[in-house]
């Protein structure tokens, strides 16, 4: 499988607010005054699409160029864009489905809360949509049913995991991003003898970080991306091996380097530390991009994680964000069919890649990235193997939850409150406790 086919991606909300021109019904799928027919054969009759999304940020992308793009070549079916607060979402998705007031459309949370929707039936299956094949298996992976035999969801797009860096900072310290550990190590005491700024800019108060930003950054590179994943879902591999033990040994080194008070500091402070031009590097995704471009008023750059001692292969963590799916129970499927297959187009991935900087296409086209900063961390994709998070798939499903867990454990060992053969150790107990494949 080429790199190009391996491409996976997060990708933000869908959206738009344009309303049919035919008729005054209040529920705007009502289409009486068209015709009644939801065909876009250039017929003069007019479909309306009503989109569900948790994304209400990015309302304007959606009005003002994306799907203006699909209504040019698609003049007579309209979307119309009904978002939910993210926090809200799901119950509200919910409640809507099991009413029959649902969109159309419905935009989709990566592995099981959407594949929950699919087995209740309330998604419709998309394995033949024609289109679907530019995706990999790799890609499909966050809608797709266990087994891989069934697709549904169009996958929009994913977030890649790297370090941020403020150029100036580099420049003026006569730095130069690390391509080992032992040069990233070398690199970061260099920035903590300076004493001026803080080396690594995160903190441990919100507990996903160090999990999300530091565990499922560095760690694909010691558990060998795809492999060491699908090891640990048919236990084959256990988190208490010594790649694991490896890689929470690396998180814990960073302690030293995390700005002062790290432990209360949160994920908006540390933002706001790293705009602020008081820290060097930012571990984090490239869903900062956008944010960052607009707060920092320096040059930033990228690195991809640093290679452990001895090691030739690289592996990032591209990890599904965002995918798009059909209501089962539409009232027009030939329409909502017509959205999703322009969805896998050339077209809607280089909109939404350069409309939405650090959300990448998972598709096999080749997009062009307008944002430099965007661009590196997708370079990134020629050179190492991609993969996804490896508690997102099954191992979250039961208790103790495995997402949780490894929020709790990385801000634990980076707190200092657990050494890591310790903390391996734990989180094997825990999977083991209600997944047979690791008793």
């Amino acid at each position: 499988m080429s790199k190009r086919l391996r491409r996976l991606i997060p990708i933000a909300g869908v959206a738009m607010l344009v309303l049919a021109a035919c008729g005054e019904s209040s529920d705007p799928r009502d289409n009486t005054d068209a015709g009644g027919g939801d065909s876009d054969d250039g017929g003069g009759e007019q479909v309306t699409l009503l989109m569900e999304s948790w994304r209400n940020d990015d309302l304007a992308i959606w009005e003002d160029v994306i799907l203006p793009a699909f209504h040019e070549e698609h003049p007579d079916i309209r979307v119309q864009f009904q978002p939910t607060a993210p926090d809200e979402y799901d119950a509200a998705l919910d409640a809507k489905l099991s009413g029959g007031t649902a969109g159309d459309l419905i935009t989709c949370r990566p592995f099981d809360v959407s594949l929950r929707l699919y087995e209740e039936g309330r998604l419709a299956p998309l394995s033949d949509l024609p289109g679907i094949d530019a995706f990999s298996d790799v890609a499909r992976t966050a809608w797709a049913t266990d087994d891989g035999s069934e697709t549904f969801c169009v996958p929009m797009a994913s977030v890649i995991h790297g370090f941020l860096y403020n150029q100036e900072i580099f420049d003026e310290l006569g730095l130069t991003p690390p391509e080992t550990e032992e040069e990233f190590h070398q690199l970061l005491d260099q920035i903590a003898a300076d004493g001026t700024y803080a080396p690594l800019v995160m903190g441990t108060a919100d507990q996903w970080e160090a999990a999300t930003m530091g565990l499922q950054n560095i760690g694909p590179n010691y558990w060998n991306g795809e492999a060491g994943r699908q090891g640990l879902i048919d236990g084959t591999e256990r988190f208490d091996d010594e790649q694991y033990v490896a890689a929470f040994t690396e998180l814990a080194s960073w302690a030293p380097y995390l700005p002062e008070g790290y432990s209360s500091t949160t994920y908006p402070d540390a933002q706001n530390l790293f705009t602020l031009g008081r820290g060097a590097i930012y571990p984090t995704g490239s869903w900062e991009i956008a944010l960052f471009n607009e707060q920092a008023d320096f040059e930033m750059g990228a690195f991809a994680p640093p290679l452990p001692e001895g090691q030739d292969t690289c592996y990032i963590s591209d990890h599904t964000d965002i995918g798009i799916g059909m209501n089962a129970a539409t009232d027009n499927p030939e329409a909502a069919r017509t959205f999703l297959e322009w969805a896998t187009s050339e077209e809607f991935a280089t909109l939404y890649a350069n409309e939405l900087p650090g959300f990448f296409p998972m598709s096999e086209h080749e997009v062009e990235v307008e944002d430099p900063l965007a661009q590196e961390f997708l370079s990134w994709r020629d050179e190492c193997e991609s993969t996804i998070r490896n508690s997102y798939q099954i191992l979250s499903r039961g208790e103790p939850n495995l997402e949780n867990q490894l929020w709790d454990i990385s801000a634990q060992l980076l707190n200092g409150t657990i050494e890591p053969q310790e903390a391996a150790a734990q989180v094997q107990s825990g999977l083991a406790r209600w997944y047979e494949p690791q008793q």
